[in-house]
């Protein structure tokens, strides 16, 4: 990638949900029936590693039961188109913009199909069910856990995100609830330096007003459409000066 990429696409639940992905939180605070803070902090899996272990491994498959839909395939199709000008974050820890094509996806909050060995801290890449504790493939220890962002640690990627954010002319957040941070600041970041910024949701969130444009409907149907609107005139250009003023910095992390 390059350090200074034209758009910015950071993706959210949203664009998931439409190929049958659960979202991050049900309305009753459940995680696809579990206390978060059974399945998603450092603390639960020092606690109960099994629970953890036997919770993301039926998310593993799951995710490998559903499809990409058209909104992943769009924007395969847009990077396909610009190369090295598209940066696209993901907060989603699924693969489906890996299977509709992307290859320059940055998976801030980690990935479902890798494990992270708390012995020599090797990522690797992990398919099967961990609760069987395979041996890490770099050290041989059988340590492995979801290389998975939890509450309370820091999301991959920072840097880059924040370098790009800089300088992009762009941003664009696709299906995000704008309750998570730091994701919910980039936004902010993106304006402060002169990017134009669009939302595409289902709904307005918490973090619309902060938007030079929404445009509320489905991931499915607005993604392709914005897509073709960037390939048939291109994005526009970086303002010549800020329309913000700089953001503040970023809560904790998720």
């Amino acid at each position: 990638m390059t350090a200074t990429p034209r758009i910015v696409v950071l993706t959210g639940a949203g664009i998931s949900a439409e190929s049958g992905v659960p979202t991050f939180r049900d309305a009753d605070g459940l995680w696809e029936g579990h206390l978060v803070e059974d399945v998603a902090t450092p603390e639960a899996f020092e606690r109960d590693p099994e629970t953890v272990h036997r919770f993301y491994d039926g998310r593993r498959r799951a995710v490998a039961s559903v499809a990409p839909n058209p909104a992943h395939e769009a924007l395969a199709r847009l990077e396909a188109a610009l190369g090295d000008e598209l940066l696209l974050v993901t907060q989603n820890v699924d693969d489906l913009h890996e299977r509709a094509g992307s290859r320059r996806v940055l998976h801030m909050h980690g990935e479902l199909l890798r494990a992270r060995c708390l012995a020599c801290e090797q990522r690797s890449e992990a398919t099967g069910d961990l609760i069987e504790e395979p041996p890490c493939p770099a050290c041989g220890e059988r340590m492995l856990r979801p290389d998975v962002v939890w509450f309370g640690e820091m999301p991959y990627g920072l840097d880059e995100i924040d370098a790009a954010l800089v300088g992009c002319e762009r941003f664009v957040a696709i299906g995000t609830s704008g309750a998570v941070h730091p994701a919910a600041g980039f936004v902010l970041t993106a304006a402060a330096f002169g990017a134009a910024t669009l939302e595409l949701n289902l709904a307005v969130s918490e973090i619309t007003e902060f938007f030079d444009e929404t445009r509320l409907g489905r991931a499915g149907e607005l993604v392709p459409s914005w897509v073709d609107e960037v390939l048939g005139g291109g994005a526009p250009r970086r303002r010549a000066t800020p329309a913000r003023p700089p953001a503040a910095p970023p809560q904790a992390p998720r």
